[in-house]
């Protein structure tokens, strides 16, 4: 279920029921993939960003994002503690197509993933939206709500990108730590479910 349990707590006294999640946190370029790993990490975030360059101008399209200067390279990492026992491990994707040679490495052993989309670049979710519907990854969409783009209801976001029934999608503010928390537990919550569900009808 993409869990590992941790045999300490921090004072070093045995903790069996302690459980670690893997999450990853996926989108388009300049989604605010960095953005929403950095506001909710409790640890200060592992980044692999660069600069953006002028070789890679062409390839990127920084349309809509202009003032973004820098991108991740391989990932970021977080962490954060939803409740006592229970603590995420984030990994933050590339957002570009010429670095998904990581993704396979990334999604093995997670329990789901946060699908961040900007409803002013909408198409440039699909990808993701496509990866983890075709592994069966459990995922939840989180429109990241800029200030100058049009605010879209979640059942019309979900149309638009022709989700799977029964597939969440959240309203969120990428920078605030609340909001990202609430994503992520909504997410472990319909992981939860999914994964419930697969089991019985293994044993059914």
């Amino acid at each position: 279920m993409g869990s590992e349990r941790s045999d300490a707590t921090a004072d070093g006294t045995g903790d069996d029921t302690a459980l670690a999640l893997k999450i990853l946190v996926a989108g388009g370029f300049g989604v605010g993939k960095t953005t929403l790993v950095g506001a909710v990490s409790e640890i200060r975030p592992l980044r692999t960003e660069e600069l953006l360059s002028e070789a890679g101008q062409s390839v990127d399209d920084t349309d809509g994002v202009d003032r973004k200067v820098t991108t991740t390279v391989a990932m970021d990492f977080g962490r954060i503690t939803i409740r006592s026992g229970l603590s995420l491990y984030l990994f933050g994707t590339p957002g570009q197509d010429r670095f998904w040679f990581l993704w396979d490495e990334l999604s093995q052993g997670a329990l789901g993933a946060v699908v961040l989309a900007d409803t002013r670049r909408l198409e440039d979710c699909f990808p993701a939206v496509d990866y983890f519907e075709h592994r069966d990854i459990p995922f939840v969409v989180a429109v990241n709500c800029f200030a100058n783009a049009r605010t879209y209801g979640a059942h019309e976001v979900s149309r638009a990108l022709d989700l799977d029934r029964g597939t969440p999608v959240v309203l969120c503010d990428a920078r605030d730590r609340d909001s990202g928390k609430e994503v992520l537990i909504r997410l472990v919550e319909y992981a939860g479910r999914r994964h419930t569900a697969r089991l019985l009808d293994s044993v059914g």
